[in-house]
């Protein structure tokens, strides 16, 4: 699933760090926190790689 904003992108990309144990996961706020306790490595992946290149900042959903 690709994200929907850069925000999101960003907000799985700092979950993924966290999950590999790159980052302290106690670092985590917000969005980003519930991601990593909720998605698996591999949906945080595809998340996180997406393009930010045409993305909104926000998406208000």
């Amino acid at each position: 699933m690709p994200a929907k904003s850069q925000a999101q992108q960003k907000a799985a990309g700092a979950a993924l760090s966290a999950k590999r144990g790159d980052t302290p996961k106690s670092g985590l706020k917000g969005a980003s926190k519930s991601m990593a306790e909720s998605m698996s490595e591999k949906e945080l992946e595809e998340m996180a790689s997406t393009q930010r290149k045409g993305k909104p900042g926000h998406v208000d959903d």
